[in-house]
């Protein structure tokens, strides 16, 4: 169990990240994002980022503290950003560590939400969590059947709340405490931590004065479970139909087709692959 995240670029072998994720549990990708890239998806997010922060309903009073105050949200990104939906959440490395993460346990995954996070000055770090406890009722032992990230729109830093990571915590279970200290994925923009959703972590304290930090979680999950964020809501059909068929399967548009592994199929309309039906305009 290291005591620090690993950082590998994006033009590395793939084979240092899963060895960086076996080990650690998370892995800093630096340059995921190109600047130019970059530079386009800040430019779309911008005027959804203007206001300052505001009391917002949840479904559960609980997020407000998890939250916290100082937090301006873009939820539903793959709607709001172009640039997201056919370029960010398609980006090949992510897919890659995905096929080799997630397909073990299924025969397509799928994105389980994408949420801007802009956390101002004075914002509280937030309790260590694993992220798969959102489906609670999970078998233990079980499959690794989540990968997430948080993408640094800015530089992440210690001082204005980069995420904490407590390597090597993905071999625990359930509530149980870190056995090592927290790390900061300290990285430039552009750059992803990149953790198993079996691996503690949570948002850092902003100790800053006039920094905001802005972050996007991106995360994937396996096929035959629900997601977090529901995405035929947050990502209309005549939004949806616009996009590349890549983004439409990760959008959940697409049926899990699990019957050549003697399982059955979900999310069909009438018998078919509703992206197909898509594709021929009978959808």
């Amino acid at each position: 169990m290291s005591a620090s995240i690993t950082h590998v670029h994006a033009s590395d072998p793939l084979e240092l990240v899963f060895k960086a994720l076996d080990a650690d549990g998370a892995v800093i990708v630096e340059d995921l994002l190109d600047a130019r890239t970059l530079a386009r998806l800040n430019a779309e997010l911008d005027p959804l980022l203007s206001a300052p922060p505001k009391t917002r309903p949840f479904l559960n009073g609980a997020l407000a503290d998890f939250f916290g105050a100082q937090t301006r949200h873009i939820t539903g990104v793959a709607g709001k950003s172009r640039v997201f939906a056919t370029e960010v959440m398609v980006n090949p490395t992510l897919l890659a560590v995905c096929d080799e993460v997630l397909l073990p346990a299924c025969s397509s995954y799928q994105l389980n939400l994408g949420h801007v996070l802009d956390r101002g000055p004075g914002s509280t770090a937030q309790f260590l969590h694993r992220d798969e406890l959102v489906w609670i009722h999970l078998p233990d032992p079980h499959p690794t059947v989540q990968l997430a990230s948080m993408v640094a729109l800015v530089d992440f830093t210690a001082e204005n709340g980069a995420t904490l990571i407590a390597p090597g915590s993905h071999r625990g279970h359930g509530h149980e405490p870190a056995q090592s200290d927290p790390v900061p994925a300290e990285m430039p923009a552009g750059s992803a931590v990149i953790y198993l959703g079996s691996t503690l972590h949570g948002a850092g304290a902003n100790q800053t004065d006039d920094q905001w930090r802005r972050g996007l979680h991106l995360s994937y999950v396996v096929g035959w479970l629900r997601t977090e964020e529901n995405h035929y809501l947050t990502t209309w059909p005549d939004v949806a139909r616009t996009l590349p068929t890549k983004s439409q399967q990760l959008l959940g548009y697409a049926a899990h087709d699990a019957i050549n592994l003697a399982g059955g199929y979900l999310g069909a309309v009438e018998l078919q692959d509703p992206v197909e039906l898509m594709a021929n305009g009978e959808l």
